[in-house]
């Protein structure tokens, strides 16, 4: 290789026949401008090329190979999050696919270890942020399975009402945010619309519009506010006269059919094997909903279907988070008319916490009464209180796992406890880790124009997968 250095002190030519500086001076006076490079003519003019060195065996190794290597996101607007994409392309053509992760590492699951158990519920709610109550009630259940406590039955009804608003506005998202990255930017206004209308429901019922921290270890905070029925029921008015725009502005329209039909294509055997669950599972034909097969929170009260289709592309999964927000609605009509009076807590004073909360007049610390309260009925009380606020209730020794039917799948719970008031370990079986497995599967063979649609249908969330 040292030989093919350029002397820079006498001009040495780096090619072959240019080594000797005599035969380099030669060729430097010469008006022949090919003595340099390789020239061919085209319409704008005469081309250059120019060799010499080792660039010339690289060029060798490349000839007819027409592979390009391509980054494709984490700053995209097409990559559904802070997702990486490497592509492997030849022309327009997916040959290799690979996910790279870890943009929106926060350490959630670490985390856990060092808060009390209900302090943890702050935590795994910003982790699926688009299904924060579904990560709430999760989590929740597994502590109560631990705790071996009972949910009173209206919080039960709360907490099913709370899942399904939640699932309606995240199968929003994925509609609106699948829109925009292919174009459709009707669709993505329209359905970010409508997660305005869930979103200031779930204001008024928990009192933030995400992160809600509301369901908690034993229960709720609280109970809902007065006026509450009513706003859910003109809420589910506005969505069943809005709903059917979706199928005009864009179930039947040619061009989203054609961008969505035939992509992403993954069978079930392909699903069950990569552990697959959730909208694309389902699309392969395979009725596998948690809410069904192993009911949990009182859903085997509730009638609604379990929408599936055969085709195993993008476009079914469209239309089946299309139609379980129908489903959806249905379970909140019921759980409305469900709703019985009585407590949101355990009674048992060693969790519940914080032990019925009233809110201020500011919307934010506590009522004066609800100090007055604490302070007011002994010095035991106020010690007790103080000491479950700071340190937490202390949870049996063992171990759990409890899984629940989220947006994008089954989210599972694995929680282990040594009897004191943190958890040991806090594992979570998170859907859009596990799903980003297909990407590879779905989009290499493909389009590269195809692959924004099938990351698309696939609708990961990368706070889940990184947590």
């Amino acid at each position: 290789m040292t030989e093919r250095i350029s002397d820079v002190t006498t001009g040495t030519a780096t090619d072959g026949a240019g080594r000797d500086s005599d035969s380099y001076e030669a060729n430097r006076t010469t008006s022949n401008p090919d003595a340099y490079a390789g020239s061919r003519e085209t319409t704008e003019g005469t081309v250059y090329t120019v060799t010499g060195g080792d660039w010339d065996e690289v060029l060798a190794e490349a000839a007819g190979d027409e592979r390009i290597v391509m980054n494709l996101g984490p700053q995209h607007p097409s990559t559904h999050g802070v997702l990486r994409l490497v592509l492997e392309l030849e022309g327009e053509t997916v040959t290799q696919a690979r996910s790279v992760i870890g943009y929106l590492h926060t350490g959630i699951e670490k985390n856990l270890e060092y808060r009390n158990w209900t302090q943890g519920v702050t935590f795994v709610t910003r982790m699926d942020y688009l299904a924060p109550l579904h990560n709430e009630a999760a989590y929740c259940m597994a502590v109560e399975k631990l705790l071996g406590v009972t949910v009173p039955q209206r919080a039960q009804t709360i907490r099913v009402l709370l899942m399904e608003l939640n699932r309606i506005s995240s199968h929003l998202v994925a509609l609106a945010t699948g829109g925009m990255e292919l174009g459709a930017l009707t669709g993505m206004t329209a359905g970010f619309r409508e997660r305005e209308e869930v979103l200031h429901l779930l204001e008024f019922l928990t009192g933030l519009r995400m992160n809600h921290a509301f369901i908690r270890p034993g229960g709720l905070a609280q109970d809902l506010p007065e006026g509450a029925e009513q706003r859910i029921k003109d809420f589910i008015a506005v969505m069943d006269s809005r709903l059917p725009d979706y199928d005009k502005l864009l179930t039947g329209q040619p061009i989203w059919r054609n961008r969505l039909a035939g992509i992403g294509y993954l069978p079930v055997d392909a699903c069950l094997a990569l552990g697959i669950t959730g909208p694309i599972l389902r699309s392969a034909g395979l009725p596998w909903d948690l809410r069904k097969v192993e009911p949990y929170s009182g859903y085997e009260n509730y009638e609604f279907d379990v929408p599936t289709a055969n085709e195993a592309d993008s476009f079914a999964r469209y239309r089946l988070r299309l139609e379980e927000i129908h489903q959806s609605l249905r379970i909140v009509r019921q759980a409305v008319d469900n709703l019985t009076p009585g407590p949101v807590m355990v009674e048992d004073a060693k969790i519940a916490w914080p032990a019925q909360l009233t809110i201020g007049s500011d919307g934010m610390g506590n009522s004066l009464e609800h100090v007055r309260k604490i302070m007011g009925q002994s010095m035991e009380s106020l010690i007790h209180h103080f000491k479950l606020v700071t340190e937490g209730f202390a949870v049996p020794p063992g171990q759990v796992y409890v899984p629940i039917e989220s947006p994008r799948g089954e989210l599972g719970y694995h929680i282990v406890s040594d009897g004191g008031t943190r958890p040991m370990r806090v594992h979570v079986r998170e859907p859009s880790f596990v799903n980003l497995q297909s990407m590879p599967a779905m989009c290499e063979g493909g389009m590269v124009a195809d692959v924004i649609a099938s990351v698309a249908s696939i609708d990961p969330v990368m706070g889940g997968c990184d947590r």
